[in-house]
Order: structure tokens, then C-alpha cells, then sequence
């Protein structure tokens, strides 16, 4: 069969056989010798980077870490700071290793989803390793994303040529895209519609947004495969998935439901493997938990999420603290660590005058148009005050233009609907969570919270 999808990727200069052969030839170390795969690679990178990446270099030379000895390195690797989101809200320019531009690498934006949004890069390499990796993980459940067809709950760009753009990548990697942002009633009807006629797969896409159409299969009495037999999984990302809400999934689509944990700045974190078990991608990913002295706690105690991306030159990632808490099960390995449990990615839904509902995340397409590559806003929150009403409680080194404002407000009637009010208040910082999280979206509104 012709696989489009390998050919758009190898075209756009990702180099895929090369990616998958690496891929494969990681899968095949055995457990005994995985833990020295992992000790050289982490060296390695981290060698990279301090010779290559004077951002690199002069965030850790304020450190006690010393790469002149590698046994000595590997020993002191807990001596390497931890990097933030905040350690790379500046110009992309800067944080690039030698030799990497942008013009070279993979560049996109994290979705903010977390408040914290930055620009990042990887090597086309890196890239394509990512690509390979999420081929093998959705292959576990019978997914070839070549010849399966996907129905796909994410939100999608309203301008021109962004739209189209996202729309021919759809077209080239077999998706139906449902737009998530007016979930109401009417639209979800629409959604059942092209189930019934559309031969899909998988879902796939946000956690809310897909809970959100199964209350309404469940309000409609209808079992999503019934009507799409050839539907064989759901797979959920972005936001926390709740056990009632896995029952509610599996019930209403009649298919198994697979939860996945990823970041756009590393890969696929952790997926669910086809025994049920929240299987940590060891391969391209070391992933640590950190208590809040960033001392390294053993399996089964609950801390902060801390990653290295073994592979990424163009850009580094090394011992970087994600924004979440985690445990690590007591059954874990070197090379098949288990995610017991995570803790945070939650987004409320937004009601609005119109009857209208829209995911948290939809407000991520609206602060896009804010988010800029001199690194100017640092967080940002969105809290819905009033059926109509909006509070944008950002951290900014300079206040927002009255040019900026106009953009986002434009966005705002774009994306959500006309004539809400929208309040902006600078702050010096944002309230936090009890575990540090930083939610993008909150309704204050108890109507909303049902």
C-alpha cells in the first residue's frame, strides 16, 4: 500500500527509516544491559550540549556539576540544575545548540495548556524518532496511522492559511478533525452524524472534549461502536483522564479507551500499553521524580515530573521539570518504568451566553496570538467571572499593548463568540496549586462545574 504518511515526513526532511531503524535497535537491548544505555546516552547529551550550547553551558556552569571525569559525571548527575519553563521563555535564537537554526530544525509552540508557553526546537532527527515512537505505540493497539482513519477532538487554527495548513495535514496523516470549540447539544448531533456515516478507526484527542460527546451519547442512549463498527480504540491526551470517566468512555464508544501523556517539546511521555499499564517511554525519554529539594525519590512515592530528552541536539532538555507531579510504580525498570499515577492537566468548561460550551483548552488557540518569541509573557490565567465575563491574569515583563489586547479580543470572537467582555491584569506573579500546577482556564461559575 502507498504510505502517504512515511513519504509527507520523509519529504519535509524527517529522516524516517533511519529513526525507526534506531527505534528498533533500542527495543532489542535486554533489560540487563538497558540501565548502561540510559547512563551513556544521559552523558551523552549533556557532553553535547556543554560544548555546543553556550545557553547550556552557562546554566549549568552556576551548577557544582563537573563533565571532566564521565565516571565521576554519571556519579554527580543529581548536580545538574533542573530547567524550567521559565528558563526558556527567550528568543529561540539564543537557546539553539551551534550549528542549528531555524531554518534546520522542527520549530512549534507548547500549547500552554500549563500557563507557561515558549517556542522550542528539535533536530529533524529528534523529530523524526518522536514520529517513530508514537508509530509503534499506537501499533500496539492495532493503529497504523498509513491506513487507519482517525476522528480527531482537538482544536484547529480559524485563519486562513492556518486552517488549510492543518487541514492538509489532516488530509496526509487520516484524520476527520471535530473542532472542540462549541461543544453544544447541535454540534454534537453533527458529531453522531458522521460516525454514522465515516468508516473510523480511533479517537483520538482531548480528554474533555470526548467526555464531553460521550455524556451526550449517554444522554442519547447510543453506543458510539453500534453505529461505527469499525471503530476499535479511544485514545485520550492533554488533560487528566478520571476513572469514572475511562467507565463512562468504554460504556458509551464500546471500545477500549487508552490513556497517553505527552509533551509537543519531548514526545509521548507514557502510553498504555495493550496489559492496561501506563508504560513510560524509556527509549528517546530518561524521566526522573523529584521531591521539592530536587533529591530523586525511589519507586512509588509521589513528586515532581523531571525529563531529559536523550536525543534533542538542536535544543536542550536535560533534567527539565514539566509542571507535574507523578509516581513511578513500585514494579518499575530501567527500561519499562510504569506511570502509577499523574496528578494535574485538568481544564473546566466554559458556558457561554449563547449556550455554547467550549473546552479550557480552547483558550490556548485564543492566547496564542499573545504568545511571542521575545519571551515578553511569562504566564498567563483565564477565570470566567460571569456568564459573559473574563478575567486574564498574566506575569509580563512589559504591559500589554492596546495592539495586543485588540488581537486577542479578535481572537476571542473568532474562536468563542461575540460580545463577551474580557479584563486584562497584569501581576507580578499567579496563584498556584497545591502542587505547583497552573491552570489555564478556571470557571467560577457553579453551573459550569456540573
Amino acid at each position: 500500500m502507498f504510505q502517504l504518511f512515511n513519504l509527507s515526513l520523509q519529504l519535509n526532511g524527517f529522516p524516517m527509516k533511519e529513526a525507526k531503524a534506531e527505534l528498533r535497535k533500542i527495543l532489542s537491548i535486554p533489560e540487563q544491559e538497558f540501565e548502561d544505555f540510559l547512563e551513556n546516552k544521559k552523558l551523552e547529551i549533556v557532553e553535547f550540549h556543554l560544548k555546543n550550547n553556550p545557553y547550556y553551558k552557562k546554566f549549568v556552569d552556576k551548577s557544582n556539576f563537573d563533565p571532566s571525569d564521565s565516571e565521576l559525571a554519571k556519579q554527580n548527575w543529581n548536580d545538574l540544575p533542573i530547567m524550567t519553563k521559565k528558563d526558556f521563555q527567550k528568543p529561540l535564537k539564543g537557546r539553539l545548540s551551534k550549528g542549528y537554526s531555524s531554518k534546520n530544525v522542527y520549530v512549534n509552540k507548547t500549547s500552554g495548556s500549563s500557563g507557561d508557553p515558549f517556542i522550542f526546537a528539535k533536530d529533524k532527527y529528534t523529530h523524526a524518532l518522536t514520529w517513530a515512537s508514537n508509530r509503534y505505540r499506537f501499533g500496539r493497539h492495532g493503529i497504523d496511522f498509513n491506513i487507519s482513519f482517525q476522528a480527531r477532538f482537538y482544536g484547529i487554527p480559524l485563519d486562513f492559511m492556518g486552517n488549510k495548513k492543518e487541514r492538509f495535514k489532516d488530509f496526509l496523516l487520516r484524520r476527520f478533525r471535530f473542532s472542540i470549540f462549541d461543544l453544544s447539544d447541535d454540534v454534537l448531533e453533527g458529531f453522531l452524524k458522521k460516525f454514522e456515516t465515516k468508516k473510523f478507526d480511533y479517537i483520538n484527542g482531548y480528554t474533555s472534549s470526548i467526555v464531553l460527546f460521550a455524556k451526550f451519547l449517554q444522554k442519547k442512549n447510543v453506543i458510539l461502536n453500534d453505529i461505527c463498527p469499525t471503530l476499535k480504540v479511544c485514545i485520550v491526551t492533554s488533560e487528566m483522564l478520571f476513572e469514572e470517566d475511562k467507565i463512562l468512555l468504554e460504556k458509551q464508544f464500546g471500545v477500549p479507551v487508552v490513556n497517553e501523556y505527552g509533551a509537543s517539546e519531548l514526545d509521548l511521555i507514557a502510553f498504555e500499553n495493550p496489559d492496561g499499564e501506563w508504560q513510560v517511554n524509556s527509549e528517546t525519554l530518561f524521566v526522573e521524580i523529584l521531591d521539592d529539594d530536587n533529591n530523586v525519590l525511589p519507586y512509588g512515592k509521589s513528586g515532581r515530573i523531571v525529563i531529559t530528552s536523550l536525543f534533542n541536539k538542536a535544543h536542550p532538555f536535560i533534567r527539565y521539570d514539566i509542571g507535574d507531579i507523578g509516581i513511578l510504580d513500585t514494579k518499575s525498570t530501567a527500561k519499562k518504568p510504569i506511570l502509577k499515577k499523574l496528578i494535574g492537566r485538568t481544564n473546566d468548561v466554559a458556558l457561554l451566553p449563547s449556550g455554547k460550551k467550549s473546552p479550557g483548552l480552547t483558550f490556548y488557540y485564543v492566547t496564542k496570538s499573545i504568545i511571542e518569541d521575545d519571551g515578553n509573557v511569562k504566564e498567563f490565567v483565564i477565570k470566567q467571572t460571569k456568564i459573559n465575563t473574563f478575567e486574564v491574569e498574566y506575569v509580563s515583563e512589559m504591559e500589554l499593548t492596546l495592539e495586543q489586547i485588540k488581537k486577542i479580543e479578535n481572537a476571542i470572537g473568532l474562536y468563542l463568540e461575540k460580545g463577551l467582555t474580557f479584563t486584562f491584569i497584569r501581576k507580578e506573579k499567579l496563584e498556584r496549586s497545591k502542587s505547583g500546577k497552573l491552570k489555564q482556564f478556571v470557571s467560577l461559575i457553579k453551573e459550569i462545574k456540573k
